[in-house]
């Protein structure tokens, strides 16, 4: 039997605040995670497994309105887009890694009240609360290390172990097996142009009675609504 080369594939991602479903179906697309690198590479030979490695993006410059400081959340009255203040930088092209956040207008206060107040009728949302509390009581002084231990925690919660680290410079041309997702997940972009492999799994939503269901909203959603299932619609949606 001829021996395959096995070509690591890596994906490129922006860091984000608590981001939306499709961000974590991304990171969930490596359905081995955790298994022993012989099976992987195994099971490569016959594409079940999307890539090996992700690189989360700490030196682009820094962009508004993008899921970097923002998350979208379901409201009562309907989608509610929650951005964290950032101090601005003393240079137009400042890179991520260098952005502090702000504590303009009180926003862990008016965040996690938001949060609360959306989600507090929910199944598993007192489950959860404990875990996400702190970090809205803690004071963090760059956004990259608020995204990342944020997008840890929920890994953990959702029970699943992507292979990720930060990029210790911008790339900015990229080989075959190299995906750059940075800017395509993106809250002003069509994420079905965008990403046509995920493929957006409905599931029970607090208000969906009230504003149908609402598509690719913040992980949080998922997680507050669905609890330890969330791992079973990330799995069916890439």
């Amino acid at each position: 039997m001829r021996r395959t080369n096995y070509l690591i594939k890596t994906r490129y991602l922006s860091s984000a605040y608590l981001a939306p479903v499709e961000y974590y179906a991304n990171l969930e697309a490596d359905i081995t995670s955790g298994i022993d690198a012989k099976v992987k590479r195994y099971l490569r030979n016959f594409e079940l497994v999307a890539y090996d490695k992700i690189f989360i993006e700490q030196h682009d410059h820094y962009v508004k309105q993008t899921y970097r400081n923002r998350c979208t959340i379901a409201a009562p009255d309907g989608e509610l887009a929650l951005s964290i203040p950032t101090v601005k930088p003393d240079t137009l092209k400042c890179p991520l890694k260098d952005i502090r956040i702000s504590d303009h207008g009180n926003w862990r206060h008016l965040h996690w009240n938001a949060l609360s107040s959306a989600y507090n009728h929910t199944p598993f949302f007192e489950y959860y609360r404990d875990d996400f509390q702190p970090f809205y009581e803690k004071k963090y002084e760059f956004l990259v290390d608020f995204n990342e231990e944020l997008c840890h925690l929920v890994c953990s919660l959702i029970d699943i172990q992507p292979d990720m680290e930060r990029t210790t410079s911008f790339q900015s041309s990229f080989a075959p097996n190299e995906d750059d997702f940075r800017e395509r997940i993106h809250p002003k972009k069509n994420y079905k142009e965008e990403d046509p492999d995920f493929i957006v799994r409905p599931y029970y939503q607090v208000f969906q009675e009230r504003l149908g269901f609402l598509p690719n909203l913040s992980i949080v959603d998922l997680l507050f609504n669905m609890g330890p299932e969330s791992l079973l619609v990330l799995q069916k949606s890439f």
